[in-house]
């Protein structure tokens, strides 16, 4: 079964908190800007239309006035502003492009000052227009003002005929025949008004100034002024919508709290809960988990399960192998104890019979307490043991083994079909595990058995069977030949260590023994790894 890796599921967490905050504030500040651009825009739709009215009243006023020439009236318009974008120059499509990031806010602009007469045909043109500005800004609530060629206010929402523009930056470059749109401070003449209010609450006044042209002439301009909603007021009209929006970024922060909780912190804690229970000493507390959420947590439960598993092992292990050495060196050192004590009380009044008797049983007795030590350092040994890089070439340590024990009374036929086979063990280690075989074979066969050891390839192993004739092993015995301290040749000198110390050495050097089932003897077989 397929399940996220935990550092994608921690990756998606992140990001999506990240995001989150990050995303509000630039879409917050994006919407803002937003916000400007619209007004922007519905200026620059009124400018147009009202420099379209002022220009169709002054030449229609034009017509009456005797001697008016519209080639010779208002400013020659620049050859860089008559560029379209369409061939026969009819259309001036214009967008809204101020924006709160990129365009500097300039200072509120200066008053109106009284400079120059107003055109007369300019300001009964004006005179014509004024209410429509009047009648519109009920609707619009911008602030317009028509300006003739030199500058000067001759239509206003304000009531403020007859007072020069010429100098405001956005009104001089309307008049050589550019659209103008500049972002102002806005000085609060007033109280702020009440979130609900019409009233604009915005720090910044959007100023648009649109030429009035016809053909290659300007004629004035139009200007127009308005404040932006502010961010607060929209967002409170949007209340409703936006509280919704909120809902759902809280339920979706919490089902990512859910699922972080369902997928790493849940299964986490069932895995500490079951290393504590193991700590207090409970048998089986730590088992995999059922539902571990994610491939990371599921390997890690099934790490802590087979720790869990070896330690408990290690300790049954230990448990009964302190029990067996503890049994294994009590009987010879209670044997020494009692004859060193009758010795002591006795010794003087003992025939020389009696006395080399008790004698010879602390020898014996420590002879086996010696072999017992070595066999446990050997086990020891194989249990820790690394394999290295040492290797062995088989057919002639077999032929070694072979000899030796032949000279030493051995009935033992060799048959090597190993074809120069190299295992990949070192030739003393290799050595002992042989012996032990051979030596335990002799020990229970007696000096009549019969013993033939055959090696062979086996694909990428060697297998090596050491079989003898003797009186073999019972089906009783046969699952307890290889546990520490297990024998029947105790009265012998068996310590019951010999195969415990073959398994281990051939486990650490990834090779098996086996006893296979033979009637009569007994047959072992082992398998090693080929050196390739």
């Amino acid at each position: 079964m397929r399940r996220p890796r935990l550092y994608t599921i921690l990756l998606v967490v992140s990001l999506i908190v990240l995001l989150l905050p990050v995303g509000g504030i630039g879409f917050l500040r994006l919407y803002e800007s937003a916000l400007v651009r619209q007004t922007e825009s519905e200026l620059i739709g009124q400018g147009a239309i009202v420099a379209a009215a002022y220009k169709a009243a002054l030449l229609r006023f034009s017509q009456k006035t005797q001697g008016f020439v519209a080639t010779a009236y208002g400013t020659d318009l620049p050859a860089t502003a008559t560029a379209t974008n369409d061939a026969d120059g009819r259309w001036r499509p214009r967008s809204a492009k101020l924006d709160l990031a990129l365009d500097a806010t300039l200072p509120s602009p200066p008053s109106p000052v009284l400079r120059d007469v107003a055109d007369p045909l300019a300001l009964r043109a004006g005179h014509e227009v004024t209410a429509l500005l009047r009648d519109a800004q009920s609707t619009t609530l911008a602030a317009v003002r028509v300006v003739d060629y030199r500058g000067t206010i001759v239509a206003s929402t304000g009531g403020e005929i007859g007072l020069s523009l010429a100098e405001r930056e956005e009104v001089r470059n309307a008049l050589a025949g550019d659209h103008v749109s500049v972002l102002r401070e806005r000085i609060r003449d007033q109280p702020i008004a009440d979130i609900g209010s019409i009233s604009r609450t915005s720090g910044v006044r959007v100023y648009v100034a649109v030429p009035i042209i016809d053909g290659k002439r300007v004629f004035g301009a139009v200007l127009l002024a308005r404040t932006p909603a502010s961010l607060l007021q929209t967002l409170y009209r949007k209340r409703w919508p936006l509280l919704i929006g909120m809902l759902v970024v809280v339920g979706a922060a919490a089902l990512v709290a859910l699922l972080t909780a369902v997928t790493i912190a849940r299964p986490l804690t069932a895995v500490v809960r079951q290393t504590e229970r193991a700590v207090r000493g409970e048998k089986g507390a730590v088992v995999p988990l059922a539902r571990p959420g994610t491939r990371e947590v599921a390997q890690l439960s099934d790490a802590v399960a087979q720790l869990a598993r070896t330690l408990e092992n290690r300790a049954d292990y230990i448990r009964d192998f302190a029990a067996h050495v503890s049994h294994e060196f009590k009987t010879p050192l209670t044997a020494i104890q009692g004859a060193v004590e009758l010795l002591r009380e006795h010794g003087a009044t003992m025939t020389d019979d009696e006395r080399q008797r008790f004698l010879s049983n602390l020898t014996a007795d420590s002879v086996r307490l010696d072999r017992l030590v070595r066999r446990l350092l050997e086990l020891a040994r194989a249990d820790v043991i690394q394999p290295g890089a040492d290797k062995t070439l088989l057919t002639p340590l077999l032929q070694r083994m072979a000899q030796r024990y032949r000279h030493d009374g051995m009935r033992l036929t060799l048959d090597d079909r190993s074809s120069g086979a190299i295992v990949a063990m070192g030739e003393d280690t290799f050595g002992s595990i042989l012996g032990n075989l051979l030596d335990n074979a002799r020990q229970h066969g007696g000096a009549a058995v019969n013993i033939s050891l055959t090696a062979e390839r086996n694909g990428d192993n060697v297998r090596v069977v050491v079989a003898d004739d003797g009186p073999g092993v019972s089906a009783a015995n046969a699952e307890r030949i290889f546990q520490p301290f297990f024998t029947t040749a105790r009265a012998q000198g068996g310590t019951g260590l010999g195969l415990a110390v073959v398994k281990s050495l051939l486990a650490a050097h990834r090779g098996s023994i086996a006893l296979v089932p033979s009637v009569p003897g007994a047959i072992f077989e082992i398998l090693l790894p080929v050196v390739s």
